[in-house]
């Protein structure tokens, strides 16, 4: 038995170095905490083929990984797509990796879509396979999903144990371009979208581009909207490469689209990474440009508008008031700007009208609902021009009611 040294001392004031109290003798102990961590991101194509290396080398890090145990969540729209071909893989892959990789523990097939974020079911089916399989913090929870399953599977791999390790393998463009790149978890409560949920740092994410090919056509080009979203805010070649190759890539041509999903996966990346905010503790959150609107169409709507073509519509939203902007004063989104988005969005084969828009007093509540998510404080982004993004900290509703009324 190791017995530590008695401490040297007598009184409080040899074992705390008291920094100036106030005129109550209030200690002050407040200190910066700057958490470092490591964010995995790669881009393979046929992930499951023992060939293949990438997602062994996930875990080439850890000296002790086959010690480790896992429990992998498969979103039933995949494994509907694929079969029990897909499990079969994923099994022979990690035996013949067995040395490299953490021990299966279970492989369950679990609901996708918006609706396993509606209620808390999937968060706590992950919390009670982490319990049953005794997966400690250093294990993993494997996610191969879309972006909604991702998020639920995510915040239940959060509060487990405050945090075990997650994989993502998102599933859709819209998981690979955006959402599987983000340190964000949750699910919906209240018919507010992500009420509840935690910031978590994945392990890994994996995006094999193969794992795309059996999306519907829609759920395809859905996810280009956030694409579209990054480039007008940070990139206007991008938008430009995506207003070129826009018909291209609705053909679910993958020359013309995997160079925007990693390009717009890379940006998404480098905001989170290099911004200074990664958990989003400042009001200010560009990569939610036309996200309040989004949100509460899909409230509105009972989530069955999807979330990216959500944001198709929330763009084209700020993006005409940003253009009605003109109208008050100069330097705001140029008409032929304007025009550009509009065109780009209709050849991705993205929605540029809704009918819900109609009810502009209902789509004007979701200002508050994103106030409070934001902390109190309204911060929005608009545009000046491509690639030019602006806070700004309050609406002009008459504006906002034109612009919907064009839209519906």
């Amino acid at each position: 038995m190791c017995i530590a040294p008695p401490i040297q001392a007598t009184t409080l004031s040899d074992l705390v170095v008291t920094p100036p109290t106030d005129s109550h003798h209030t200690l002050l102990l407040d200190s910066t905490v700057l958490p470092k961590f490591s964010h995995r991101v790669r881009f393979t194509r046929g992930a499951f083929d023992a060939a293949n290396p990438a997602l062994r080398n996930l875990f080439a890090a850890d000296e002790a990984i086959a010690t480790r145990r896992a429990v992998v969540l498969i979103d039933d729209g995949v494994a509907r797509a694929y079969g029990d071909a897909l499990e079969t893989k994923l099994r022979a892959y990690f035996a013949a990796h067995a040395t490299s990789m953490p021990v299966i523990a279970e492989i369950c097939v679990v609901p996708g879509g918006e609706a396993v974020k509606q209620d808390t079911r999937l968060c706590d089916l992950v919390v009670e396979l982490v319990e049953k399989h005794r997966i400690c913090r250093k294990s993993f929870v494997i996610a191969i999903g879309g972006g909604a399953m991702l998020d639920a599977v995510g915040f239940g791999s959060a509060i487990a144990h405050r945090g075990v390790r997650l994989v993502r393998l998102p599933t859709t463009v819209l998981a690979q371009d955006d959402a599987a790149m983000g340190v964000k978890n949750g699910i919906n409560r209240f018919g507010k979208k992500n009420f509840v949920g935690a910031f978590a740092v994945p392990f890994a994410v994996l995006c094999d581009e193969l794992l795309l090919e059996t999306l519907p056509d829609a759920v395809f080009r859905a996810g280009f909207s956030e694409a579209v979203k990054i480039a007008l805010l940070k990139d206007p070649m991008f938008f430009a490469e995506i207003e070129q190759n826009a018909e291209r890539i609705a053909a679910r041509n993958l020359d013309a689209a995997s160079p925007v999903i990693r390009r717009s996966a890379e940006l998404h990346l480098r905001h989170i990474a290099d911004g200074g905010d990664p958990f989003e503790s400042n009001a200010a959150r560009p990569l939610d440009f036309g996200h309040w609107a989004a949100h509460r169409l899909e409230s509105m709507s009972g989530y069955a508008i999807s979330h990216g073509d959500a944001v198709a519509l929330g763009l084209l939203l700020d993006c005409r008031y940003s253009n009605l902007m003109n109208s008050k004063a100069e330097g705001w989104l140029s008409d032929a700007d304007y025009a550009r988005i509009c065109a780009c969005i209709k050849r991705l084969g993205l929605p540029t009208h809704h009918p819900l828009f109609a009810d502009q007093d209902a789509l004007l509540r979701g200002l508050d609902e994103f106030r409070e998510h934001l902390g109190g404080t309204l911060t929005i982004t608009m545009l000046r021009g491509i690639g030019r993004g602006v806070e700004i900290h309050e609406l002009d509703t008459t504006l906002v009611r034109a612009a919907a009324t064009e839209l519906a």
